[in-house]
């Protein structure tokens, strides 16, 4: 390109997607798959759940990722950065039955899972809505290794690993009290679960003992009297006095007149409620462990779909809520209910859709990991946490752990458990490894005996294994991409460099990643985790679609740019919550466009030069003093970019870039760039070398925040002198050797600065000509005095001893005669 072509303004919107096009035609981020000599640097991509669109926290954290890979681009690593997209399991499946008004359950899976595909993988699919999105935001991703949780080539993986959890031990089937969530009629897992206060009435409900020896009334404090079909028994305390006298009874439950027993155990509360408890299956965990230990019947008061069940009688077929306020009513009628109270409590809802969850007795996969709680908080310690603080979180899920994993769904989308069933005996039948992936709804099982009984009696495995079973193979899934190229095998068997994520799913990815990738590999999946804090709004408050205070970052992109949403993610500390601020989106189009103008007046002085390394052995006075304060810069933007504190490292490039640069540096050597017949050529030279240096390295260094910008101005100039097509292919600048007398170049810059302030005081012109400028110093300052008087306007400079100074410091003293 040639410098007087470049256009007065910057436009963002035309070039960012014209670089972005580029850089995807050109491959200019692919991952050099057979190249064994570079140092590998290798990221586990978040895949984003394909649930709708792609929200600013997927952004921000995405763009964090981002600024890694390019930093790590030009330190000299071979960078792999695939990409991949959570694409199938209930996020998904519910999705599409929004878009398309259907329901799963109303039509055959087949034909569904057709329309999950289209709806989200085909040609026009959201999924491509998700990637071209990453395109935009400028993710530096390797296009050519990509993967959906839902291909072939993941359902594989994830089946495979389900097989080697089974055939160790460590995956089994049980029929079981199970956590479900009535509105999405499937099995959910303890992660699953989030913790909602609600209003709710404690009801004392009167229960009799009608026995020979004894007939008396006691009541008992319940929050749900709907599950009274599904009493079993009632609990006291075994130091409660008041219930002593009960013990080996039976009550009768009322309404439905069946007899329950009296028991003992140390789980009941004397002090909550009336210190007597019902038993229900299940109505809690207490339930749960209650009926295992006492040997207890089951009994199923809630259908799969949150309605009471025959149990109920003539409640039958009744939500849950209905079912309750209908009981209370007869009970009331009736005299059994004596007391009722308002009360707040927590009720444990699924995370997807807020209802709250039922525990129903089924029969679901488990994966076993509560054995391993100890070992578990060991393996925090083997890698990095980035913040630190965020290792805590993990320690308490693990310590808060109560139940193994349970990852089966009932439901149409998702990778299918590679399994049959004897019907006969109900022995399993898994696939054979040659054979994955399977879908046992349509494939034929391995053998047509039952190895067990010879039954020919063999039935498909519905159920389908949720979909965080899958994401936490990810490494695995990302690695085995690369198989039979030459760096395959430095990344199989070793930790990847680094995992990225909101501190929200460290219970979820993280978690189960990491056990995953220790029982199947031996190791940890990464180096490194880095958590990123939530996006809120300007009040502080969680960004919500109900709320109506979502902010989208198409949006953003859309008003201001691509590397100004950038420029904002940088400003904010890892790890912390974000309070959005359009300020910071308006200092990030300030910085760019200040970046354009610079860099253009630069080149418009370099156009004649041409550079060699010899050139910067003769700066002397204010341009090595600048060399010298890049160096500052580069050796901390460094250290701050190896600790991915990319906050720090933007406030120090844009405060050197904005202050040292374009408010003294270019102010003072602008009459030599201009002047060279009165300052000489040999000083303009010098000016150009250091403005060449300066900008080549500024660019480079913003490069990683604002990709696009800095692309398209080294294109103008930069490419011609470095071997590399993109900026984002050359190196990370380094400290040059240059010698400076820094304390001198700080006075004369604290004299600039005083002068600009007198001369705004007294409301005079940057440009009025100051007569004279009395100067007391012992340093001494020929070198620079030419300099003083151009970027000043002053004609004289006197170096005097001065009684009354305007302004002074213990180096010098001046004074300003206008």
């Amino acid at each position: 390109m040639n410098i007087k072509e470049m256009p007065k303004k910057y436009d963002a919107k035309e070039q960012e997607e014209n670089i972005a096009e580029s850089w995807k035609k050109n491959q200019t981020f692919c991952f050099e798959k057979d190249n064994v000599d570079k140092p590998i640097y290798s990221i586990d991509s978040p895949p984003p759940t394909v649930s709708g669109k792609l929200h600013i926290g997927h952004a921000y954290g995405a763009t964090i990722m981002d600024f890694i890979a390019r930093y790590k681009r030009l330190k000299g690593y071979n960078v792999f950065l695939p990409i991949g997209t959570d694409d199938n399991g209930l996020p998904s499946q519910r999705l599409v039955e929004k878009i398309k008004k259907i329901k799963a359950k109303d039509m055959p899976k087949k034909e569904f899972i057709k329309i999950c595909n289209e709806v989200i993988n085909g040609p026009e699919g959201i999924r491509e809505k998700y990637l071209d999105d990453f395109k935009k935001w400028g993710i530096s991703v390797d296009w050519n290794i990509n993967y959906s949780t839902i291909d072939k080539h993941s359902r594989k993986i994830s089946q495979q690993h389900f097989i080697e959890l089974y055939n160790i031990g460590r995956a089994y089937r049980k029929d079981a009290a199970t956590m479900w969530c009535p509105l999405c009629q499937t099995a959910i897992s303890q992660v699953e679960l989030c913790d909602l206060e609600k209003e709710a009435l404690f009801n004392d409900i009167v229960f009799k003992i009608e026995e020979e020896d004894l007939e008396e009334k006691f009541t008992i404090s319940t929050t749900r009297p709907e599950l009274l079909p599904a009493c079993v028994a009632v609990f006291y305390h075994p130091t409660d006095v008041r219930y002593k006298k009960y013990q080996g009874k039976k009550a009768t439950v009322p309404l439905f007149n069946f007899k329950v027993p009296i028991l003992e155990d140390e789980r009941a509360d004397p002090d909550k409620g009336t210190g007597m408890v019902m038993c229900c299956t299940f109505g809690d965990q207490t339930d749960i462990e209650w009926q295992k230990l006492h040997n207890l019947p089951i009994k199923v008061a809630i259908t799969d779909d949150g309605k009471l069940s025959s149990l109920a009688e003539e409640y039958q077929g009744m939500d849950v809520n209905k079912g309750r306020k209908e009981i209370i009513t007869v009970l009331k009628e009736k005299g059994l209910l004596v007391n009722q109270t308002k009360i707040k409590h927590t009720v444990n809802v699924h995370e997807k859709c807020n209802t709250p969850i039922e525990f129903l007795q089924s029969k679901q996969w488990f994966i076993k990991y509560l054995d391993l709680k100890e070992e578990m908080l060991l393996w925090s310690k083997e890698f990095n946490w980035i913040p630190e603080f965020f290792r805590s979180r993990y320690n308490n899920w693990v310590n808060g752990l109560g139940w193994d994993w349970c990852v089966s769904r009932q439901i149409s989308f998702g990778i299918p458990f590679p399994i049959w069933y004897c019907k006969s005996c109900g022995e399993p039948i898994f696939a054979k490894e040659k054979d994955l992936p399977v879908d046992p709804s349509v494939d034929k099982p391995p053998i047509d005996v039952c190895p067990n009984c010879q039954s020919k009696n063999i039935i498909p495995e519905t159920d389908v294994i949720n979909t965080w079973a899958t994401s936490s193979l990810t490494p695995t899934i990302a690695k085995e991409l690369i198989k039979g190229h030459d760096t395959y095998d430095l990344l199989k068997d070793t930790p990847m460099d680094l995992r990225i994520e909101g501190h929200d799913i460290i219970s979820f990815w993280l978690f189960n990643t990491v056990f995953r990738s220790k029982i199947h590999n031996n190791q940890i999946p990464w180096k490194n985790a880095i958590n990123t804090g939530w996006i809120l709004d300007k009040k502080g408050k969680k960004m919500a679609k109900s709320v109506g205070n979502v902010i989208e970052p198409q949006e953003i992109v859309g008003k201001y740019s691509a590397d100004i949403f950038r420029y904002f993610s940088a400003t904010y500390k890892l790890g912390y919550y974000i309070h959005f601020n359009e300020k910071e989106l308006i200092n990030g189009k300030k910085t760019i466009t200040k970046l354009y103008n610079a860099t253009k007046f630069a080149y418009s002085h370099l156009e004649d030069y041409e550079p060699n390394k010899e050139d910067l052995e003769t700066l002397s006075g204010i341009d090595a003093y600048m060399i010298h304060k890049l160096n500052n810069i580069i050796t901390s933007t460094t250290k701050n970019n190896e600790n991915y504190d990319f906050s720090k490292t933007l406030s120090e490039i844009d405060l050197f870039f904005w202050k040292e640069v374009c408010d003294n540096y270019l102010e003072i050597v602008k009459d030599r760039l201009y002047n060279p017949e009165k300052r000489g050529k040999e000083k303009r030279k010098q000016a150009q070398a250091t403005l060449f240096v300066l900008f080549k390295d500024i660019l480079k260094m913003y490069s990683v925040i604002v990709p696009f910008v800095t692309e398209y101005l080294y294109d103008f100039y930069f490419i011609s002198y470095e071997k590399e097509n993109t900026i984002h292919k050359t190196s990370y600048p380094t400290t040059y050797d240059v010698d400076t007398n820094e304390n001198k170049i700080k006075q004369i810059i604290e004299i600039i600065s005083f002068i600009r302030n007198y001369k705004a005081s007294k409301n005079l012109s940057l440009k009025t000509e100051i007569n004279k400028l009395e100067i007391e110093t012992k340093e001494d300052i020929t070198n620079i005095e030419k300099d003083l008087k151009a970027c000043m306007q002053i004609k004289e400079i006197a170096l005097v001893k001065l009684e009354s100074p305007d302004y002074k410091t213990e180096s010098f003293k001046i004074k300003i005669n206008l």
